[in-house]
């Protein structure tokens, strides 16, 4: 199935509406840089920090009231929150780093986005704020500011027992392409990179690349009411490693039980799933493909 196929209103949005959009309002977009921080909840903060910490080798750069941020790299970072509830999603929200958050509040309110009615720095010090997307994932914009919390523990915190130094993407469970598409793709930038399936003639997933950067975002497709453990599978996020089988190596040197060895997936890449405590997915990944991916060809290297 072709991209165009799948989510051909969303596309032609990309092209289409920002030259609209345009004619309502001088303000740009500034650039959108890629991963700041995927937030998880937990039930369990010992057993998270046990999973981020230990297994993964994540060095906490500090706890709050919120929870702990573990460290991946002087820009991105897992944040942990002791605030699950029942069976609500795990996944709280994925930030996205911007060079100016001001700006952005402003361009995303010329296009009708809720947004806050002003900026302030946060309790880290940074410049940051939440909107939702038409389905009402929480995404959240971050521009870290010189002394800020993040920015002064740069080249801090990054032990060489991380398993990973990057995340790549982070994905969540999409009912409307072509809404989603009108979002990410025509307001924010974001463009198709890969589409892929359980078979090849079903598109399950579609990758959506940020405007300035090397991560993605990853639509999860055709899970209507999916179940917890599910939702922990779709709502992810993806370390990128140089070596899948040498970090299997590692966990299990470390002792974490994982479900089974790596493989290689529809996209061609090697990849292993782990799951935290919580049933997130943690997925392993290396950058380049080792053999043809299905369904359809990389559009952007």
């Amino acid at each position: 199935m072709a991209l165009r196929h799948l989510i051909g209103p969303a596309v032609c949005a990309a092209v289409l509406v920002p030259c609209l959009l345009s004619q309502k309002t001088d303000v740009k977009r500034p650039p959108i840089l890629g991963i700041a921080h995927i937030a998880l909840k937990t039930n369990d903060m010992a057993a998270a920090q046990e999973f981020y910490g230990h297994y993964l080798g994540f060095e906490p750069l500090g706890s709050f009231t919120h929870g702990t941020m573990f460290k991946v790299n002087d820009h991105q970072y897992i944040d942990v929150a002791d605030t699950l509830m029942g069976d609500e999603d795990r996944l709280d929200h994925i930030a996205f780093e911007t060079t100016d958050a001001r700006q952005l509040r402003d361009y995303l309110a010329a296009q009708g986005v809720k947004v806050p009615a002003s900026l302030q720095p946060g309790m880290e010090g940074d410049y940051r704020f939440m909107v939702e997307d038409p389905e009402g994932h929480r995404i959240e914009f971050v521009e870290y500011r010189k002394e800020s919390l993040i920015s002064r523990n740069f080249g801090k915190s990054l032990p060489k027992s991380r398993i990973s130094e990057r995340i790549i993407h982070g994905g969540f469970t999409i009912q409307d392409p072509d809404a989603a598409g009108r979002f990410y793709a025509a307001i924010l930038g974001f463009h198709a990179t890969w589409h892929g399936g359980m078979t090849d003639t079903k598109t399950d997933w579609v990758d959506m690349k940020v405007p300035d950067g090397p991560d993605w975002i990853e639509y999860m497709l055709n899970q209507p009411h999916p179940s917890v453990k599910t939702r922990g599978v779709m709502n992810h996020l993806a370390l990128g490693v140089p070596d899948v089988q040498a970090a299997y190596k590692t966990l299990q040197d470390r002792g974490l039980k994982m479900d089974g060895p790596p493989k290689i997936g529809r996209d061609g890449k090697w990849q292993l799933n782990l799951y935290d405590p919580n049933l997130t997915r943690a997925e392993l990944m290396e950058p380049k493909p080792v053999q043809p991916p299905c369904c359809s060809p990389f559009l952007d290297k």
